[in-house]
């Protein structure tokens, strides 16, 4: 019996240790076979005929593993790109998933909160989008859609959702964050209440009452059940993050509740604290693209340029994630094979599948992009997901003489 096969020829691979010039060859789905070139012309011997291979040219464009990103919360802007303004949900995320693949990312971590209170982020809109995620990755998909679920600890009402989530395995990664004044994000006096102002529209009497519910609720967090919750999740093989550390100390509590993944540390100390107790450091694509943190928060080039992070995530701003990836390799970072790690088999292995996807090696799924560079700026040409092509581009096509007129 015929079956597809894929040979890629004429790239760059990126490759765990170095970038090669070398063919790619993807049976059935996955990556079968790995040979760096010994001419100019592509290596065909060892094809196996009962394949029929369809050549993919390269033109000289890099080949590396799909993108992995671990954190993105741009699907609930999506839904709701102005307070009070809500898009059909269906809508909403098959127009923000068909962009992923033009972005180069392949497996999506969509971030959904559950009890921050500030902007969409409601109970309802939270579990019927989760039940539409797991829909659509039953039915059709251009990417690995999987499902990233943000906890705020103050929020004990939600305490059975994540539990029946966690139990149930409705989820796929899941971070405890806390979002209230004088710590974390908002340690800062007063940075809380401008923030909450400023999204929300409120007035200082308004923001006054929201910051007296948020302490009250707080005060009654039960923290030893979060170290269980944390527990169950590992347990059930879901990896669990904390979110904005800003200290050694509250990396340590995290440490000791099982916490593997520290997400957005606010400064070198506590990243250098989280990376020493062997948790996977996660820093902004869009901290690297700008030069540094919106918040005046740690800078993400100065953490991976320590040692001390390794995985990028999106954040909130999708295409950050490819330029964020060159942008270190072009500015000496780091070498571009490491730098595609970052984006790719670190986070993988921070989640618990780097033994599926991650890296272009033999026996791995076959998610894949094209990668053009043009002044400076990378652009996805073609994107590969378990060997099926769901995204081509034709950007760089030469406009004739009459275009403009």
């Amino acid at each position: 019996m015929k079956r597809e096969r894929l040979l890629y020829v004429n790239g760059r691979v990126v490759l765990p240790d170095r970038v090669a010039e070398a063919d790619v060859a993807v049976q059935d789905g996955c990556i079968h076979a790995i040979t760096e070139r010994q001419s100019g012309e592509p290596d065909l011997a060892g094809i196996d005929h009962n394949y029929c291979a369809e050549i993919i040219d390269l033109q000289g464009a890099y080949l590396l593993p799909g993108l992995i990103d671990i954190h993105c919360d741009a699907i609930e802007k999506e839904v709701q790109p102005r307070p009070n303004t809500l898009f059909p949900r269906a809508m909403a995320f098959a127009e923000f998933e068909r962009k992923l693949p033009l972005h180069g990312i392949t497996t999506m971590y969509h971030s959904l909160s559950l009890g921050v209170g500030l902007s969409l982020r409601g109970d309802h809109l939270l579990t019927e989008l989760v039940d539409h995620i797991r829909h659509i990755r039953a039915q059709r998909a251009f990417v690995r859609n999987r499902i990233h679920l943000r906890y705020e600890v103050s929020y004990l009402e939600g305490l059975p959702i994540v539990e029946r989530y966690v139990r149930e395995g409705l989820i796929d990664y899941l971070s405890f964050m806390d979002h209230s004044p004088g710590q974390g994000q908002y340690r800062e006096p007063g940075s809380f209440e401008r923030y909450v102002m400023k999204n929300q529209g409120v007035d200082v009497v308004e923001v006054r009452e929201i910051v007296r519910d948020l302490m009250e609720r707080r005060s009654r967090i039960e923290w030893p059940i979060l170290q269980q919750l944390a527990a169950l999740a590992k347990e059930n093989g879901i990896a669990v993050a904390s979110h904005d550390d800003d200290s050694p100390e509250r990396v340590e509590q995290f440490a000791a509740y099982g916490v593997s993944v520290s997400e957005f540390p606010l400064n070198l100390p506590a990243a250098e604290r989280a990376a020493a107790k062997g948790m996977h450091v996660c820093v902004g694509a869009p901290n690297v693209v700008r030069g540094g943190s919106h918040d005046n928060n740690m800078s993400a080039i100065d953490a991976i340029q320590a040692g001390h992070a390794r995985v990028l995530c999106s954040d909130y701003h999708p295409s950050s994630l490819l330029m964020a990836v060159f942008k270190l390799a072009d500015e000496g970072a780091a070498a571009l094979h490491e730098a595609v790690r970052m984006a790719t088999h670190y986070p993988a292995e921070a989640l618990g599948v780097s033994g599926e996807r991650g890296s272009i090696a033999e026996g791995l799924q076959a998610d894949l992009i094209a990668v053009a560079v043009k002044d400076s700026i990378p652009i996805v040409t073609g994107t590969w997901v378990n060997g099926v092509q769901v995204y081509q581009s034709g950007y760089y096509h030469q406009a004739s003489p009459s275009a403009g007129r």
